[in-house]
């Protein structure tokens, strides 16, 4: 199987922008045989760090936006995972839907999502696309252990993470540094391919009114073996693929590694955590 991810700038509050950026993204990926394509965290919406401007582009799952989503992309044949500000009831999530063919597969939302408007997600639904089951964590989910694990124990092979990148340039060597080994991390415990899938700001962000940043970009596809197959550009937009062997599977007891470890340990985790261990 061939997936890829499109490395895209998203311009904040313009829908319609954003939606024919998607547009191009899947004609490349039809060209280059991609069979399940990534788009950065909120693209459709673009990324705001206030409330007042989030709610203002968010819309609904059953929204006539959601609608021109699904039309606009269901010509691809390909499975489309792109991220919005989802508006549920007067609530809001950060949400990447899952597309194909015009007909929405489902929505993950996240789960430790960073900014205090935004609620938690607490679902993590898997998908498949010609036997491979994949899963969907957004940005910073990815730095924790149990969302990709329980991804995994679920059957998925492949992991996508569509994040929003924008940081501030005293911290940027550090997020580069640790964001890596978080993902490297979550690709061998789990024995599956981790998708990287970053945005890239070229521009003013004018989504962002708390701080100056920089979005460079830097997406890529980690083997279940820890190896970077292949990773954007940075500093512009760009698409990336890669052939990927879902049949690779961890054998380690029998059952895997995480299942036999959260198995056998649960309880001394959890007893650690209360503080009585």
């Amino acid at each position: 199987m061939k997936i890829g991810h499109c490395q895209l700038e998203s311009l904040s509050g313009d829908f319609e922008a954003n939606l024919d950026k998607v547009e191009r993204g899947l004609e490349r990926a039809e060209r280059e045989g991609a069979e399940i394509v990534c788009f950065p965290e909120c693209f459709l919406t673009g990324y705001q760090d206030n409330e007042e401007m989030t709610r203002q582009h968010a819309f609904a799952v059953d929204s006539p936006r959601m609608r021109a989503a699904l039309d606009r992309t269901g010509r691809f044949d390909a499975t489309v995972i792109v991220g919005f500000n989802e508006r549920r009831g007067e609530d809001l999530y950060n949400t990447a839907l899952v597309a194909r063919r015009g007909e929405l597969l489902g929505t993950y939302s996240k789960c430790f999502a960073y900014m205090k408007f935004h609620k938690q997600g607490r679902e993590f639904p898997v998908f498949e696309r010609d036997g491979v089951t994949f899963g969907v964590v957004i940005c910073a989910d990815g730095g924790y252990v149990e969302p990709a694990r329980i991804l995994a124990l679920k059957g998925a092979k492949v992991i996508f993470s569509p994040h929003f990148n924008y940081i501030g340039k005293e911290g940027l060597i550090s997020h580069f540094q640790m964001v890596r080994a978080d993902h490297v991390a979550r690709a061998v415990e789990n024995r599956v391919y981790f998708v990287r899938g970053n945005n890239v700001v070229l521009g003013k962000n004018e989504g962002f009114r708390g701080y100056e940043g920089v979005g460079y970009g830097d997406s890529y596809v980690v083997d279940p073996f820890g190896e970077i197959l292949v990773r954007s550009r940075r500093h512009r937009e760009d698409f990336i693929s890669a052939e990927i062997d879902p049949s690779i599977a961890d054998t380690a007891w029998k059952m895997g590694r995480s299942r036999y470890s959260i198995l056998e340990l649960h309880k001394h985790l959890m007893e650690a955590a209360e503080g009585r261990g």
